[in-house]
């Protein structure tokens, strides 16, 4: 079931998150920026905790998570050690929010608030996966440039 594979993969993909976060030799450079790169992998980090945790742990947790969008890319310099909690309490959100969602309600329409109006939750949620595929390979790029 593509629930199951989903789960799967937004949890191997957050624990990858979390070692690159945590491979920075210099902490201070998770928060590095410079020219037309405009996000560090700190601050990539928050969005992505925040994205998971208000697409689906509020939706379908009902974790009572409320999002700062702004905050995501706008504080700096949040330790390490932070960082890395806020995604290991995503990974023990989704692990627990995925066995609370039936096979029914992913192919129902999203419930929540979004831009892809009309699009079902399994679409969503590839959407969500792909989302952080696609940033978890920008924080890659950006620590094995700063360490080199």
């Amino acid at each position: 079931m593509i629930k199951d594979t989903l789960k799967k993969l937004i949890i191997r993909d957050l624990e990858k998150l979390k070692q690159e976060i945590e491979a920075y030799q210099n902490e201070e450079k998770i928060w590095y920026i410079e020219k037309s790169i405009l996000n560090s992998a700190g601050n990539l980090c928050l969005h992505l905790v925040g994205n998971l945790s208000t697409y689906i742990g509020a939706e379908f947790g009902k974790t009572g998570y409320v999002r700062n969008r702004e905050d995501e890319f706008a504080l700096k310099n949040v330790p390490r050690a932070e960082l890395v909690d806020k995604v290991e309490k995503t990974i023990t959100m989704i692990d627990k929010t995925f066995d609370m969602i039936s096979g029914e309600q992913m192919s129902e329409e999203y419930p929540g608030d979004r831009p892809l109006d009309g699009a079902s939750t399994e679409y969503f949620f590839v959407h969500l996966a792909m989302h952080l595929g696609y940033h978890l390979g920008q924080i890659n790029y950006h620590r094995r440039l700063l360490d080199n």
